[in-house]
Order: structure tokens, then C-alpha cells, then sequence
């Protein structure tokens, strides 16, 4: 973890150095920095915000960026600081998912003064939970054949499921837990979820020895059921 966050500390204090004073602040995100993921799960985001995101502007910084993205990096989210500030209504899951796990690089505080709401935060949950879920739908039934595709795609949903499921604990006025387990554990006692059926793919993402899956696995198929009824609990929530 270490590594990675190092590595993306340096790549900040470049492109800090190379904006100058267009940069406002920076800071980082993702996996790495929130805890709870094995090495081999975590990664680390770059956020940017500048006063000035025209092409011209943020010239200075395409190559550190593309040197970046092409270790298998996130590319970095760059906002104008008007439009950060104007995206509570838009963001209001990933606002206040960074918020509450960041690492701030350089500049100012970016949540200062930022505020989102409960009616925005619902919106936002249902259009991505539905969404999210016809992808996930779609994807099982053409991977289910496969068990090593059917471990990707657990694996690569999971940040994204969990990222709605902090979303769902907020809306309720709670803390979303930390660790990958106890989240799932808050999620489901609010929609009355089947928490067995995320216990695979918490313990894969935790690094703990887990049994590989097969064509058409239960556990994958049990899984992509139980996020259907996280979706149909956000809808009438």
C-alpha cells in the first residue's frame, strides 16, 4: 500500500509543480487510502482541481498524466473549482465517498463549504445502482460459463457495489463502516440482505484464501441476485 501511495505522491508533486498557481488543491483517493484491500486490490486516485481546465491549461501536465495512466493507472479527475463546487447536486456519492477517505496532497481543502443533500443522494444511488446492476446482469449471463471470468467479475464490481453501498448508510443518517465486512454487514441489515452471498468476494479482495469458482458458480449467481434486492430497496427507498 505504501508503494502505491508513494508512487502516486510523486506523480502529484509533479503536476503540482508543473500547474503552478492554476492548481487549487489535490488529493487522493481509492482503495489504497480507504483500507481494507489486499495489495493486490487496492489502487490509488488523483484528484485535481484547477482554476483554469481548458487544454491549454492543463497542457503542462500530459505527459506526467500519461506516463501515469500507462502503469495501469485511473487517469486523474481534474475539475475547474467552479465546477466542484457546482457538482454537489451531481456527485453527491462520490463527494462525500472522498471526503470521508483522503489524502490531501497540496492546496486547499476542497470540502470546505461543500455541502450535498439527502434528496440528491438518493437520485444519484438509484441511477447508479441500476444501472450498475444491468451491467452486472448482462455480464454474468455472458461469463457464467467461465469461472475465472465469473472471479473478475466479481472482483472488479465490488469496489464499485461498495462505493453504493456507503451511499445506501449515509442516506440512512449512519457512518458506513470501514472494512469491506463490516459495511456489507450495515448494508444488508438496512435492505435485508443475504450477507453469506458477499462473503466470498470480501474475503478474496481482503486476501484471504478462498476457493476458486466454477462454471456457473452459486456463489457468483447468489451474489448478482443479492445486489437485485439492493436495487429494489434504493427504488422504494
Amino acid at each position: 500500500m505504501a508503494d502505491k501511495i508513494q508512487q502516486a505522491e510523486k506523480v502529484a508533486a509533479k503536476i503540482a509543480n508543473d500547474l503552478g498557481e492554476n492548481l487549487k488543491s489535490m488529493m487522493l483517493f481509492g482503495t489504497a487510502i480507504r483500507g481494507g484491500y489486499a495489495p493486490a486490490h487496492q489502487e490509488v486516485n488523483i484528484m485535481v482541481m484547477v482554476e483554469d481546465a481548458s487544454t491549454k491549461a492543463i497542457g503542462p501536465i500530459e505527459k506526467s498524466i500519461a506516463a501515469w495512466v500507462k502503469k495501469g493507472n485511473a487517469a486523474p479527475l481534474i475539475f475547474e473549482r467552479v465546477e466542484w463546487e457546482g457538482s454537489t447536486d451531481v456527485f453527491p456519492i462520490e463527494i462525500e465517498d472522498m471526503r470521508e477517505a483522503h489524502k490531501l496532497i497540496a492546496g486547499t481543502d476542497p470540502f470546505e463549504g461543500i455541502v450535498t443533500n439527502r434528496d440528491d443522494l438518493r437520485q444519484e444511488l438509484e441511477r447508479e445502482v441500476r444501472g450498475k446492476l444491468l451491467q452486472l446482469r448482462a455480464q454474468y449471463a455472458a461469463f457464467a460459463p467461465n469461472g475465472r471470468a465469473l472471479t473478475r467479475l466479481l472482483i472488479d464490481s465490488a469496489s464499485t457495489f461498495f462505493v453504493l453501498m456507503r451511499a445506501l448508510v449515509r442516506l440512512e443518517g449512519q457512518t458506513p463502516e470501514t472494512k469491506p465486512a463490516r459495511l456489507v454487514e450495515q448494508a444488508a441489515s438496512i435492505a435485508d440482505l443475504d450477507v453469506g452471498a458477499f462473503g466470498w468476494v470480501v474475503d478474496k479482495i481482503a486476501g484471504e484464501k478462498v476457493k476458486a469458482l466454477r462454471s456457473d458458480d452459486p456463489i457468483a449467481a447468489r451474489y448478482v441476485d443479492e445486489i437485485q434486492k439492493l436495487t429494489n430497496y434504493v427504488d422504494q427507498a
